[in-house]
């Protein structure tokens, strides 16, 4: 129910009191569940995420397992209103860990790429990927409440800004891939 609620009416709305009130309970009963409102909102963040733990991993190289994993975190988020803003709140707080994190390493060992580089790998495709699904979601809704100039709808009659996204996207996530293949080869630490 959270998760119709965040994508009907937007994270603003996203309460308590309102999640009780569509529950059909008094507010106190949802903190039986939930201690606070940060600890329900990191379990819908954690819901919004889930589909990411079920990509299959297993015959990915490393700079395709980014472009996979970016690209798959970029639809999770794009699945509800709002979902950047609210995975990027549970992100910063520490209240649900890197979606894309496990994966990253996992592939990142199977080929000898040293932890220090796969775990900045992880970091910069979540930051990465979060704050542009965020810009993606705020013109979106300017774009639903008419406060975008015409030129700049995003329209369904204007599909050429929703390709032009996703293709800056993808060649944004490839060059994050490439960006890891050069730090491999050039043997370069973190920091390096």
């Amino acid at each position: 129910m959270a998760l119709q609620l965040l994508d009907e009416y937007g994270l603003p709305d996203l309460t308590m009191r309102n999640l009780a009130t569509a529950l059909g309970v008094q507010p106190s009963a949802l903190y039986w569940h939930f201690p606070n409102k940060q600890a329900l909102l990191a379990a819908v963040s954690a819901r919004i995420l889930a589909p990411l733990a079920e990509l299959p991993i297993e015959d990915l190289g490393v700079h395709e397992a980014v472009r996979v994993l970016g690209a798959r975190l970029r639809n999770c988020l794009l699945t509800y209103r709002d979902a950047s803003e609210l995975v990027s709140s549970s992100l910063s707080l520490g209240l649900v860990g890197s979606p894309v994190r496990p994966q990253v390493l996992e592939v990142a060992r199977r080929h000898g790429v040293p932890d220090a580089l796969s775990e900045v790998a992880a970091e910069v495709l979540v930051h990465f990927t979060v704050g542009y699904v965020f810009h993606e979601q705020q013109r979106r809704t300017a774009d639903s409440l008419g406060l975008l100039e015409a030129s700049d709808s995003l329209n369904p009659e204007e599909a050429v800004a929703a390709t032009s996204d996703e293709d800056s996207f993808a060649k944004a996530l490839t060059m994050i891939a490439d960006g890891l293949d050069v730090s491999v080869t050039r043997g370069a630490g973190p920091h390096g």
